[in-house]
């Protein structure tokens, strides 16, 4: 009975309303054991008129068993999955058990035939998919369903969950609208006693109960059954103690012990069953020598039910009471029971087999490798780590041990789960003594450190990694010395003796291009530690022409080479590396390299001036990453967000700034943290109002990258506030940079940076060598700044009619790029010229929204809805949604009309 839920329901209520009308969402129940969670389900059931249900719960026994939960509940839709995308359907075919093996196993295609499945069913009839119990989800159906969730919009989807508090597992949805069931108490809970006792019940009875109980339903209602009528009404007094004075499992506890010992020993191989099948248990049954008379006596007492074939437990904590309470021995003759009669399902019996060991057994170490492996095919990271654990823990010890933990820590990695990686690595390293698996060991630790921890501690493990892999494995060898050549030139240090090239020989000139390439990044990387720029730029070229005609699929070579792009200022390069990873990388549905792609893609937008693509890969970035849970990768498009925001003048740049601060105080950020820190110190001194305090702010960015990128504001700020000291050594910084590299922008920079330390007779002819250089770079911003500060100059000089030509090419840019700051600025200056600045009609694709551009740009491509949808991690109808939008706002009709617009996406 429902009593005091009114405010649940009516958001219920709500939910399902909205996804019936066309806009998807989520509803998160949350409270303790028997608050009313799975009554408030059954009843949104039965008030889904017009909606498809689809049903799934979590089971505690069944947490290691990847995508359990998920085949559930899409079963009954898994008709739908051969009309997905091809790397979807193999995906999530082999998520949910109808096919072996995953392609990579790259999860979040998995996790996006979900979202894709549950959108294909909402196209005929409005869906609601209830997840019971979902803090025992298994972590891989948990994910993904959160993924899914955090995705819906335009689809007609509820997704509506329950989760019990105070659980070790746990479920992490933070984000999600969530509804807290606290205690029933006054008239609700004596309506719920007075229904449950069939009479009436006293009021200073009731505060009693309730008191006792925290005003808990489920606690309520079984007292209401274990007190007479008279004592409910108080005219006989309650007992002393109260039953359930140890709590609810306590109780159903006490209820077990009155059975026979056979009845109990049937109840625990019905509490360590996972497959809520009643011929499973049965047959198990039958090992121990249980027959009918025992399943009959705990259906009897009402803690068991059977309906056909499908056996389930009065409630979930009957389960936890009857398995906490049985022996150790118990518990092991339940599993090697129930282990004998599946082997037709090898991934229960392997656990089964697991929990019935006390001691290193081999049959259950080969059926745990083999679930770790089909797991870890399917993108069931989670599931692979825990059976690989399990697997380590039953072999004797040595190097299986040790490679079983790696791999065990390599999946918890991969599964998002640093902490539980580290000290699996850390118990691994104890056993392992092989070579080229120490070296690969070495590397999954160090990623782990730069990632949460300490960028030099990481760097530390892959100086490690190299030496040992030299001599062992040449091509691993190679590849962990450029990386951790790059991670140097990034500022890492190690308190150990290390050279890389000294550590791996060249390769020869008959060398496939990609180990060319690898060994000319090296040796540009120790070229950049030492400053070296002329010799950087030579090796980072020579390593983009070995690469230019081949593909590279290396996952440590390919982004290197954007960050070789990045240290040398070479931003048409950079620009095309990203492009090149963004679209293979959706294309493979590769969600952590779309990631990757789009946010240092995004830096190079910031640099060159295409604002609006960068503020769409950034909210790009945001929404996937926040999408999979994991918090600490929001910073970076948060930050870009924050300085796209100050460069456009937009007030939302604050509250982005205290957005990536909360970020950073709450989750590590890793690798990422000093561009987070350089990119907020850049937005925080352009919104500073005087100069001294901008200053403050800009000489705080540590990385030369960003330094050179912000360097126009930088010595601005420095003269601005007197401090041309500061400005001529930032200057001779770049002018080292700029002798070395020959880039263009840097020439500018520096050129810009001496007019503004020059006297009036020299700033002129700087303003225009920089103007000159500026012509071969693709930094617009830097080309406004320096047309608005060569009229500036100009118009100080009494010299109007020649400063106009620079203040209209600055006005006209600074409005392109939407810096409002700058092109108010620019048309004061105009005005103070004598001339009346006159707005330009921007394009209406500057009001598309973030995810209206990326559709658009993709549309334009000639890609199709659902083409467009696997691209974005959406759902087809998302893209349809958005799409309607651009056509209104851009005022066309078809695909074609908006091909044939010319914009700038």
């Amino acid at each position: 009975m429902l009593v005091g839920r009114d405010d649940e329901r009516a958001a219920i209520a709500a939910l399902l309303d909205a996804a019936r009308a066309g806009a998807g969402g989520s509803l998160v129940l949350r409270g303790v054991a028997g608050s009313g969670k799975s009554s408030l389900l059954a009843e949104a059931v039965t008030t889904a008129s017009g909606m498809r249900v689809l049903r799934t719960s979590g089971v505690e026994s069944e947490s290691p068993l990847a995508f359990a939960a998920l085949q559930r509940l899409l079963w009954p839709e898994r008709a739908r999955i051969e009309s997905l995308p091809a790397p979807q359907a193999a995906a999530l075919r082999a998520a949910v058990g109808e096919a072996t093996g995953g392609g990579d196993g790259d999860r979040f295609l998995a996790f996006l035939g979900t979202l894709s499945v549950l959108a294909d069913a909402a196209e005929e009839t409005p869906v609601l998919a209830v997840v019971d119990d979902a803090h025992w989800l298994d972590d891989a159906s948990a994910a993904a369903l959160l993924f899914a969730a955090r995705r819906l919009q335009a689809e007609r989807v509820a997704l509506l969950f329950a989760a019990r508090d105070g659980e070790a597992y746990g479920f992490d949805a933070r984000d999600l609208p969530t509804a807290v069931l606290g205690a029933v108490t006054g008239t609700d809970a004596e309506e719920l006693l007075a229904a449950r006792a069939g009479g009436a019940v006293d009021p200073a009875v009731r505060d009693r109960l309730v008191a006792a109980t925290g005003g808990n339903p489920l606690a309520l209602g079984e007292l209401a059954a274990a007190l007479t009528g008279d004592q409910l009404a108080g005219r006989a007094p309650l007992p002393a103690p109260l039953p359930l004075t140890g709590g609810v499992e306590r109780g159903f506890l006490d209820r077990v012990r009155h059975l026979s010992d056979r009845a109990q020993r049937f109840l625990l191989l019905a509490a360590a069953d996972d497959t809520g099948r009643l011929t499973v248990v049965r047959d198990a049954a039958a090992r121990l020598d249980l027959g009918d008379d025992a399943q009959e006596e705990a259906e009897r007492i009402g803690l068991l039910r059977v309906d056909g074939d499908a056996l389930t437990l009065y409630h979930p904590l009957v389960r936890s009471a009857v398995y906490r309470a049985a022996t150790s021995a118990q518990r092991r003759a339940a599993h090697r029971a129930l282990a004998d009669v599946l082997s037709g399902d090898p991934d229960r019996r392997a656990w089964h087999l697991a929990a019935a060991a006390d001691r290193p057994d081999q049959a259950a170490v080969d059926a745990l490798d083999a679930v770790a492996e089909r797991a870890a095919g399917r993108g069931g990271h989670e599931a692979a780590a825990a059976a690989w654990a399990r697997a380590a823990e039953l072999t004797g010890g040595g190097e299986a041990r040790g490679r079983r933990l790696y791999l065990a820590a390599s999946s918890s990695w991969l599964g998002a789960h640093p902490s539980r990686a580290a000290a699996l690595a850390a118990a691994a390293a104890a056993d392992v003594t092989e070579p080229a698996l120490r070296a690969r060991l070495l590397t999954l630790q160090g990623q782990i450190e730069w990632n949460t921890r300490s960028v030099d501690d990481g760097y530390d493990y892959i100086v490690q990694a190299a030496q040992v892999a030299a001599g062992a494995e040449e091509a691993l060898a190679q590849q962990l010395a450029m990386l951790a050549a790059s991670l140097a030139a990034f500022g890492a240090r190690s308190a150990r003796e290390f050279d890389p090239a000294t550590l791996v020989p060249p390769p020869g000139k008959d060398a496939a291009p990609h180990f060319r390439a690898a060994s000319a990044l090296l040796h540009g990387f120790r070229a950049v530690r030492r400053e070296d720029w002329a010799t950087a730029t030579d090796c980072f070229h020579d390593a983009f022409t070995l690469t230019d005609d081949i593909v590279v699929d290396d996952h440590v070579l390919q982004p290197n080479l954007g960050v070789a792009a990045m240290l040398i200022d070479d931003d048409e390069r950079g620009l095309r590396l990203h492009q090149q990873q963004l679209t293979a990388a959706r294309s493979a549905g590769a969600l952590s390299m779309v990631e990757h792609a789009l946010t240092r893609g995004a830096l190079f937008q910031i640099a060159t001036g295409a604002w609006s693509q960068a503020a769409g890969a950034a909210n790009e970035a945001l929404t996937l990453t926040a999408s999979t849970g994991h918090a600490g990768l929001t910073a970076l498009p948060t930050a870009e967000l924050a300085l796209l925001g100050a460069l456009r003048g937009d007030d939302a740049s604050d509250q982005h700034v205290a957005d990536v601060s909360a970020i950073r105080d709450a989750h590590p950020v890793g690798l990422t943290e000093s561009i987070v820190v350089d990119l907020v110190h850049w937005a925080q001194g352009l919104r500073a109002r005087q100069p001294a305090s901008a200053l403050h702010h800009l000489e705080q960015i540590s990385s030369p990258a960003y330094r050179r990128m912000a360097a126009l504001d930088r010595i601005d700020a420095a003269v601005r506030a007197g401090r041309e000291d500061l400005a001529r050594t930032w200057l001779a910084e770049l002018e080292a940079f700029a002798a070395g590299t020959r880039a263009p922008a840097a020439v500018a920079a520096v050129e810009h940076g001496r007019a503004l330390l020059a006297g009036d007779g020299d700033a002129e002819q700087h303003f225009r060598r920089a103007l000159a250089a500026l012509t071969a770079s693709l930094r617009v911003p830097d080309r406004a700044r320096t047309e608005l500060a060569l009229g500036e100059y100009l118009r100080r000089a009494r010299r109007r009619v020649d400063a106009r030509a620079h203040l209209r090419a600055a006005l006209a840019l600074f409005e392109e790029l939407g810096a409002a700051p700058w092109a108010e600025r620019a048309a004061q200056e105009l005005r103070a010229s004598g001339e009346t600045a006159r707005r330009r009609d921007v394009t209406t694709s500057t009001h598309l929204t973030a995810q209206e551009r990326q559709v658009a740009a993709l549309v334009r491509q000639g890609l199709s809805n659902r083409d467009v949808a696997a691209r974005l991690f959406v759902s087809p109808r998302t893209v349809d949604f958005h799409l309607r939008n651009v056509f209104s706002k851009l005022n066309v009709a078809s695909r074609a009309e908006l091909t044939a617009l010319s914009l700038d996406l």
